[in-house]
């Protein structure tokens, strides 16, 4: 479940971390699109992590949090699996019926939430 640890990593790390995979996943957003964990994680430098980084899972938790809280939606909606089910992982799931979501279709529940987080962000000016 969401977590406001840092995994001691310094909080102006962490913080930076968040802020360019924010902008990663915004620019995806704007433009309709959808990226792979593996593809998000070399693209955030201030943080060395993996696709299947435990760190990664909070750091994502925690931006979709904050989004939704500013009324933009789960932005982490965007971040999918390479193979397979193309779909958010597990957590992100746990924290949308947390968040309120009805997560009982998650195919339906997933396919809202990236229509929401779309039509926010592809309506911004660049």
């Amino acid at each position: 479940m969401l977590s406001n640890s840092t995994f001691d990593v310094p909080k102006a790390q962490w913080e930076a971390a968040k802020a360019e995979a924010t902008e990663v996943m915004i620019e995806r957003a704007k433009v309709r699109g959808m990226i792979a964990y593996s593809d998000l994680v070399p693209r955030i430098h201030a943080l060395a992590m993996n696709a299947h980084d435990p760190r990664l899972f909070h750091l994502l938790g925690q931006i979709s949090s904050e989004e939704d809280a500013a009324g933009r939606g789960m932005l982490t909606v965007i971040v999918v699996h390479k193979v397979g089910d193309m779909q958010p992982g597990p957590g992100f799931f746990e924290l949308a019926k947390s968040l309120g979501r009805d997560t009982r279709d998650p195919l339906k529940c997933w396919v809202d939430e990236l229509h929401r987080v779309h039509a926010v962000w592809s309506d911004h000016d660049s």
